[in-house]
């Protein structure tokens, strides 16, 4: 199997040569995609430098979900990673996501994450997120935002249209899971940057409560019509 890794970054030119430098270390990957999402601090030069595949620039910052769909659909692989820009060396530990999708063990791999090294929000997100998931489907992630996460072609196909922005990992979930397909989620021990209880922080948080609960919204409407 191919396998495409796609890192969406917004701004990230301080740790995004750390993180591609990191995922060239990992056996299995094929390729490496970074869209850049509107950055206007270099980023994409970074990328370039620092060895991406492939830089894709969108003129306009558009969003999580829409910058991964423009790199699936440039993405030559079976199997797409998914890499949030500012993992820096620690995207390494990708090889043990990699490895129950190339294995057949799994069709999609979730990281799970450890306990921030320092206070961020209050749960309220990651809270709704869980429960939201539980109620569609029946099961309760342990890391329901995780961005990092290595899945089959066909599982993006299956779910891609059902969450944008901060919510698409949401509805990768549920429709993963309303879908039959097999999830897994593997311990790592991965740092970013972490927003802490400051305005930057709090709007951040905002903008996640915002999209993931809009996204929790239209899957039970989908489901009510079905």
């Amino acid at each position: 199997m191919r396998v495409s890794a796609i890192i969406p970054a917004f701004n990230e030119a301080d740790r995004i040569a750390g993180t591609i430098e990191a995922l060239r270390q990992v056996e299995g990957i094929d390729e490496i995609i970074v869209v850049d999402d509107g950055s206007v601090d270099g980023t994409a030069n970074e990328a370039k430098l620092a060895g991406a595949g492939r830089v894709i620039v969108l003129t306009e910052n558009s969003g999580k979900g829409r910058a991964l769909s423009r790199g699936v659909e440039e993405a030559q692989g079976d199997v797409l990673c998914f890499v949030d820009a500012d993992l820096g060396h620690s995207a390494v530990q990708f090889n043990k996501l990699l490895i129950p999708v190339l294995q057949g063990e799994a069709d999609m791999v979730v990281a799970s994450w450890p306990k921030g090294e320092k206070k961020g929000g209050f749960g309220l997100v990651k809270g709704i997120a869980a429960a939201g998931i539980r109620f569609l489907t029946g099961i309760r992630p342990s890391s329901p935002l995780s961005g990092q996460r290595v899945l089959r072609r066909e599982v993006w196909e299956a779910g891609s249209f059902a969450g944008s922005g901060f919510g698409v990992e949401v509805g990768l979930t549920v429709k993963c899971l309303q879908s039959g397909c097999r999830m897994l989620e593997v311990p790592v021990v991965m740092r970013h940057r972490e927003t802490g209880r400051n305005l930057s922080g709090f709007l951040h948080r905002g903008r996640q409560f915002v999209q993931v609960t809009r996204t929790l919204w239209l899957l039970w409407r989908r489901k009510e019509r079905v």
